[in-house]
């Protein structure tokens, strides 16, 4: 049995060894990686590594611009609200409330999308405009959206704390004060939806306290009793229907 066991180790080795010795003689190139910091020789190249530092700072930044500059944050704190009064903790889980607002705001946003595609984002493409004007024209039905959505109250406080020229008509509004508007325009409204889709569910807390207070039954926690009328209230009414259709008819 030992003899076997060097024989094979012997054959392996060799076998091994015509290996190595083939690799040897193909000689083959392995690459290299080089960093290095070189004199930019001229203004060519400083525009493009300051294009692809902004392109970067954008990608970095392209979450909390999906969040704050559509109609995703409107939706998911209404579905955290929707949750938060059914009492049912983790259900929906999280990943699911996430993934159905990222739906419902490309469905929102979708009319704007295409806008940007079609007069900006195809031209550029083709080389038909310049990276500014472009810009600018992707800007327009983002700025159409927003403006729709975003009170007057909470435009001019922005406007007002601006120490710049001030904005003769609405279409004038700077981005850097039309955004934070938006924001709390959409937080407002969003805790405005969340509050009536309380209502029923917080009556209904009550009642089953109400009920377990007369019975004496103190150590019982309401939520044991009321959560399975919760959920049979919200699946009779269908209330998913009614919660995102009464979203979407907040956008129009």
């Amino acid at each position: 049995m030992k003899s076997n066991v060097s024989k094979w180790m012997i054959a392996w080795t060799v076998a091994l060894l015509f290996v190595f010795a083939a690799v040897e003689s193909f000689a083959i190139p392995m690459p290299t990686v080089q960093v290095g910091i070189e004199d930019i020789e001229g203004p060519a190249q400083m525009s493009s590594a300051l294009q692809v530092l902004l392109l970067l700072t954008v990608l970095a930044l392209a979450p909390s611009i999906l969040i704050m500059m559509t109609s995703f944050s409107r939706i998911i704190i209404v579905l955290a609200f929707l949750r938060q009064a059914m009492g049912t903790q983790q259900t929906p889980p999280t990943q699911i409330l996430i993934g159905l607002g990222l739906f419902l705001t490309l469905f929102v946003m979708a009319p704007v999308w295409t806008e940007i595609n079609d007069n900006a984002l195809k031209p550029y493409l083709s080389e038909e405009i310049s990276q500014w004007d472009a810009l600018k024209k992707a800007e327009v039905p983002l700025r159409k959206f927003m403006l729709r959505q975003t009170r007057e109250k909470d435009l001019a406080l922005f406007v007002n704390m601006d120490d710049g020229r001030k904005p003769e008509a609405v279409g004038e509004v700077g981005m850097q004060a039309l955004i934070p508007a938006f924001i709390i325009s959409e937080l407002k409204t969003a805790f405005q939806i969340g509050f009536l889709i309380y209502i029923p569910f917080l009556i209904l807390d009550m009642v089953v306290a109400s009920i377990l207070l007369s019975m004496g039954m103190l150590m019982l926690p309401p939520i044991l009793i009321s959560l399975p009328f919760k959920l049979m209230l919200f699946v009779m009414v269908d209330g998913w229907y009614l919660t995102v259709g009464s979203l979407m008819k907040s956008f129009s």
